[in-house]
């Protein structure tokens, strides 16, 4: 498994965990072929749901004639059907995404793995879609627990695009377009846009995608260590600022923060995603096997 920084993204005594998660999808998936995940569409396959009465055109093969030899009408079975899942995780690969302490796009790879991990095990298809000013070229879905290294080779080539920056509504934009069907979207992304999130969101929100948002920022930019004179540099931008932090200076600056994660999460109500928040200082095994559990992504 080959990772950023020469290190395994996940190791192998964490991957046996994962084996016993699943993602959870708020809505009926339709997918192309059986899998392990159950539907709530009816269909023929192998396990008893309901009766309807019979119409010309239906399978024979179906009819239940016992129902018949009783009540002298015809009925045929209904069976749940099992289908898989389409998870497409997209992950905010621009320059401020190499911020922080742990380093905000080495953990959101790591978030990745994990949840293409959990899904391949469960026979679902995983597709990764790195972005920063755009889209950039996809690994497309994989299903099966024997593509893991091949995702996990993928994620360990994805840099954060120095000097580039973020443009997330046209790159969600260029995903809608280009994969429209069905499925989960996990995004991961810092969000730190000067053009803001909203109607970069809505191009995952709703309709046929079941969207949620992991939303993650690195302790130093959620409290700065930061005092004194200092000259401040946009990394994308390159625009400098010379500021003196003063306490009141912070305060103002953590009632910014605060006020950017709360239009976040009301965002993400309104527009119908469901939104998780992590700190890279939060312990990557508690996020995975506790808080992610916890908010109804993963059981």
């Amino acid at each position: 498994m080959n990772a950023t920084a020469g290190t395994p993204l996940l190791e192998e005594d964490f991957l046996a965990k994962l084996e016993k998660l699943s993602l959870l999808s708020r809505r009926t998936i339709v997918g192309k072929v059986r899998g392990t995940r159950r539907s709530k569409r009816r269909g023929f396959s192998m396990e008893f749901a309901d009766y309807r009465d019979y119409v010309p055109g239906d399978d024979l093969r179906y009819l239940d004639w016992n129902t018949y030899g009783r009540l002298e009408r015809l009925f045929v079975k209904l069976f749940h059907e099992e289908e898989d899942l389409t998870v497409s995780i997209l992950i905010d690969a621009s320059a401020s995404m190499a911020d922080g302490e742990p380093e905000k796009l080495r953990y959101a790879l790591r978030l990745a793995a994990a949840l293409a991990y959990v899904a391949l095990a469960a026979g679902d298809r995983v597709g990764i879609f790195p972005f920063a000013s755009d889209l950039a070229l996809p690994l497309s879905p994989l299903r099966g627990r024997r593509n893991a290294p091949r995702i996990f080779q993928f994620l360990g080539g994805i840099a954060a695009s120095e000097g580039v920056q973020t443009r997330i509504e046209p790159s969600l934009a260029a995903f809608r377009r280009a994969h429209s069907r069905r499925g989960m979207v996990i995004l991961i992304s810092d969000l730190l846009d000067p053009a803001g999130f909203d109607a970069a969101l809505r191009h995952v929100a709703g309709g046929t995608l079941d969207a949620f948002l992991i939303h993650v920022l690195s302790p130093q930019e959620l409290a700065p260590p930061l005092s004194g004179d200092l000259r401040l540099v946009d990394r994308e931008s390159g625009a400098s600022s010379d500021v003196s932090i003063t306490r009141g200076l912070l305060d103002v600056y953590r009632s910014t923060v605060d006020g950017f994660c709360a239009a976040v999460r009301e965002c993400c109500v309104r527009r119908g995603l469901t939104a998780l928040f992590a700190s890279t200082a939060m312990p990557f095994e508690p996020l995975i096997l506790g808080y992610l559990r916890s908010r109804g992504l993963l059981a």
